[in-house]
């Protein structure tokens, strides 16, 4: 929140690592004295060393004290915790990063705010604007302080700028920071608006012995097998693991698609429970965007995060693993006449939601991504530098939709752009969209809670995990070398688990295996019971833009499929 009377040099400071720090050699030839605070033209300047004395001591010295009179105190302690909190993230993840066009982007808007007296000979004119600006110093400081073990703080990364005076834009930074604010403010009042509106239901009827069973792990014992598929038509090959229930019969099958630098081991925890409860689990892992792919491309080896044929294949990869899973069914002695391919739902997590809802029936809208991409330089939507990769790909009308998908859940995927309002209407079967209100990678509002309101079906849900982020249903890879901080997860990401599961289950019983006991559990009252502390869960059936409009003040523009750019 900013205040009207602080000064906004914490403001400033935050932005440095925050702009970066979602995502992430030159020798140093001098180092930063001084922050050199300008707005409009007012010009001033601190130390270095003043800010680490206040860091380490919380001694504020009179060259501070002319700032510090007009920051709140709870500011004050915020600025702090800044400067020396440690970043878990080493030199050679932070410096890949860096250099990804991924990388590249999010350093553009960031050197809008820092810049240094830095200066290299360049003859481009792209060089020329990255040299003029602090492009440059800011992915060297960046490399520098990660470089030195436990020393990936704000303060270090200040002490690493090739440069004596850093230059920093307050009016700039207040630009952002009031741009963020706004947004964080009307996700808010959405939120509130669909949190209001899922408690207008009957009083609850569900007991909490049903709610119980329901999150316990079923009793029926499976069989793990791990395949590896070759599909000659598009020259790719990609493993899959299919967890298979010890009963005789045919069963319904779930496919799980992982998000962008996840793998299969990611919802290993909910292929056991949905095998437990009588499904076949099936599990393939899309080789250009797994954690392989992010790892290769910490490691120097990829330049990018993903290829744009990743929004084609992922798709494709599930329509192959189900067509080879027909064939186990008619041929292979264990699966012969054990999975029942016309009952088959799919559950994907962000890169990983949009693949089950291509598989839905959404299309990809090249016309809605023209308009919004390259992505503009203000956004603080990351998930749109993924969704404009889709740009690059072949103008075609691709068939990813499969007719034996009966049901979908789609948990915080990206959408807005990739899919518009057009394409994402196309879906017409059963389909459930998980929103986290603390996810900064696939913001809610654009990407989930605006999209929801697109839907023309009659069985829907969008249910919100308040106080959820886009990494608490993920389970940590035990191959996984890429570390991320407690508080990316969020609170109880065992219990969001235990909610992943708990929906899964709900939607998957109701709308493929065409139980319809089961359908008690999609009510509001089943899931606005299921909430605990900082994590609860809220869900609504309907949804407008004119109820979302119901806030609006005349002065923020809600229409996403105008304007998604957040």
């Amino acid at each position: 929140m900013v205040h009207r009377k602080s000064f906004p040099l914490n403001i400033a400071l935050s932005c440095l690592i925050t702009c970066a720090l979602p995502f992430v050699t030159s020798s140093r030839v001098t180092a930063a004295e001084r922050l050199k605070l300008s707005f409009g033209v007012v010009e001033r300047s601190i130390s270095v060393d003043a800010l680490e004395t206040y860091a380490t001591t919380g001694k504020v010295n009179d060259e501070l004290a002319a700032y510090f009179k007009y920051v709140p105190d709870s500011e004050l302690g915020e600025l702090r915790q800044v400067l020396v909190a440690p970043i878990p993230l080493g030199a050679v993840e932070v410096s890949q990063f860096l250099y990804s066009p991924i990388g590249e982007t999010l350093l553009e808007t960031l050197s809008q705010v820092v810049q240094s007296e830095f200066r290299e000979r360049g003859r481009s004119t792209l060089k020329k604007s990255r040299r003029n600006s602090g492009f440059y110093g800011t992915r060297s400081a960046l490399i520098l302080a990660a470089a030195e073990p436990k020393k990936f703080t704000l303060l270090n990364i200040l002490r690493k700028f090739p440069s004596k005076t850093i230059s920093i834009d307050l009016f700039r930074s207040l630009e952002i920071a009031m741009r963020l604010r706004n947004i964080v403010n009307r996700t808010q009042k959405a939120i509130n608006v669909i949190n209001n509106k899922s408690q207008e239901s009957e009083p609850n009827t569900v007991s909490n012995r049903i709610l119980s069973y329901a999150l316990q792990k079923g009793r029926l014992t499976y069989t793990k097998q791990s395949f590896t598929l070759y599909d000659t038509s598009r020259t790719r090959t990609f493993p899959a693991d299919i967890y298979l229930p010890q009963t005789t019969g045919s069963h319904p099958v779930i496919v799980i698609s992982h998000g962008l630098g996840s793998d299969r081991t990611s919802f290993a925890y909910l292929a056991q429970f949905l095998a437990s409860h009588g499904f076949v689990v099936a599990v393939p892992e899309h080789p250009g965007s797994n954690a392989q792919q992010l790892q290769a491309l910490l490691g120097g080896i990829a330049d990018r995060v993903s290829d744009p044929k990743e929004f084609i294949d992922r798709p494709l990869d599930v329509k192959y693993l189900l067509d080879y899973l027909e064939g186990l069914s008619t041929s292979n002695p264990p699966y012969k006449g054990r999975l029942n391919m016309e009952q088959v739902g799919v559950i994907g997590q962000s890169f990983g939601g949009y693949t089950a809802l291509a598989l839905a029936g959404a299309e990809i809208n090249f016309a809605q991504l023209e308009k919004n991409c390259p992505v503009d330089k203000n956004t603080l939507n990351v998930s749109l530098l993924l969704q404009c990769l889709a740009l690059r790909l072949p103008q075609f009308d691709y068939n990813l939709s499969d007719p034996r998908v009966k049901a979908a859940v789609a948990i915080n995927p990206v959408v807005s752009s990739v899919y518009g309002q057009e394409g994402f209407s196309k879906i017409n079967i059963p389909v459930t969209i998980v929103a986290g209100t603390g996810d900064t990678v696939a913001p809610a509002y654009p990407e989930q809670i605006v999209p929801f309101t697109w839907l023309k079906g009659e069985n829907k849900y969008l249910v919100l995990m308040n106080g959820g982020t886009h990494f608490s249903v993920i389970a940590e890879s035990p191959d996984s070398s890429i570390p991320v901080p407690s508080e990316v997860i969020g609170p109880s990401p065992y219990l969001a688990r235990n909610y992943t599961e708990y929906l899964a289950l709900a939607m998957f019983k109701t709308y493929v295996a065409n139980n319809s006991n089961y359908r008690r559990y999609l009510s509001t009252d089943s899931i606005n019971s299921l909430g605990q502390d900082k994590l609860f869960l809220r869900v609504v059936n309907e949804l407008t833009i004119k109820q979302l409009k119901s806030f609006d003040k005349g002065k923020e523009r809600l229409d996403v499929a105008s304007e998604p750019q957040f």
